[in-house]
């Protein structure tokens, strides 16, 4: 397969040309990052080390939480690093590595999400056959689908670019390697590139995000038969969920569903997915979850004990 590329590297224009900006846009994205990791990693230890872990909602949730630090990672190290840099470019190959890994990880993200409300659902709508429906076994079997599924879309997504050929501009338009500002560099007609990025980013977003809003649709139907309590528990736990739906989804639907040649504004947008959600999916996982807060303080307060004995 020949795409006669002439160019061997990229230059990232990035998220801001303000020079006075940039430095403390650098402080505010470096806290943000160390924030995802501190949030992320609280949650991942805390499920791991406590009864919750054997329930499938906050199973999920423990994946979650650690794929939100490796998505962040395959594009936000850049972002801070280039902020500073003088000369920001990034070789070909390197590009081509960050658009399949963001991909990779965004992907397997985005099918934990729907598995989340997936275990909701069952769990509101099918309270007497949850534990079999939603069993350890079935639960690792979808999170290894989600994978599998996350791969062939980043394969599918890597293909389409690698044969554009880029013989002449390379300055990108964002602050990471993304289908769309690559399109607009191709020397060639991109037209069938466009259709083809989004259908296989844009509308399996986009199809994802009407199954996440169907199934809650749903869910509130079957919430009109509950009590007044068990309503209220069953939309806490519901609400943060779409609250993180929302924050992950939105922004990549504006994003991938208009053609690369429209104007909008997607270096922008793309902070909301990026660096955003994966900060703020700890806070609102915890503060609105008393099950959770109650295991933070018993695991915490016993790993605290066990360092000053």
């Amino acid at each position: 397969m020949e795409n006669h590329n002439n160019v061997t590297e990229f230059i990232l224009l990035g998220l801001l040309m303000n020079k006075e900006m940039k430095t403390v846009c650098f402080f505010i994205f470096f806290t943000c990052y160390l924030a995802i990791f501190l949030g992320n990693f609280i949650i991942f230890i805390t499920i791991t080390n406590s009864h919750l872990i054997q329930q499938p909602m906050y199973y999920f949730l423990c994946h979650l939480s650690f794929m939100d630090p490796c998505f962040t990672s395959t594009i936000v190290p850049r972002l801070i690093s280039d902020l500073l840099a003088s000369k920001k470019t990034i070789s070909y190959n390197c590009c081509m590595t960050q658009l399949f890994t963001s991909h990779l990880v965004g992907g397997v993200e985005i099918f934990i999400l729907v598995l989340m409300a997936f275990d909701r659902y069952v769990a509101i709508c099918k309270p007497l056959h949850y534990m079999i429906i939603v069993n350890r076994k079935r639960c690792n079997m979808l999170i290894l689908l989600a994978w599998v599924v996350a791969f062939w879309h980043s394969v599918a997504q890597l293909l389409i670019i690698l044969r554009l050929p880029f013989c002449g501009p390379n300055q990108i338009d964002h602050y990471m390697c993304d289908s769309k500002p690559l399109l607009k560099l191709a020397c060639t007609d991109t037209h069938v590139a466009s259709i083809l990025v989004i259908a296989n980013t844009g509308m399996v977003v986009l199809a994802t995000f009407l199954v996440l809003v169907a199934s809650y649709i749903i869910i509130l139907y079957h919430l009109r038969n509950h009590s007044s309590e068990g309503r209220r528990k069953a939309l806490s736990t519901c609400a943060s969920h779409v609250m993180v739906v929302a924050l992950f989804f939105v922004p990549c639907i504006s994003i991938y569903i208009p053609p690369p040649s429209s104007l909008n504004n997607d270096k922008e947008f793309s902070v909301f997915y990026t660096v955003i959600a994966p900060m703020l999916n700890p806070l609102i996982y915890t503060l609105r979850n008393a099950e959770m807060k109650n295991a933070m303080r018993k695991v915490w307060f016993r790993e605290l004990n066990s360092l000053l004995k």
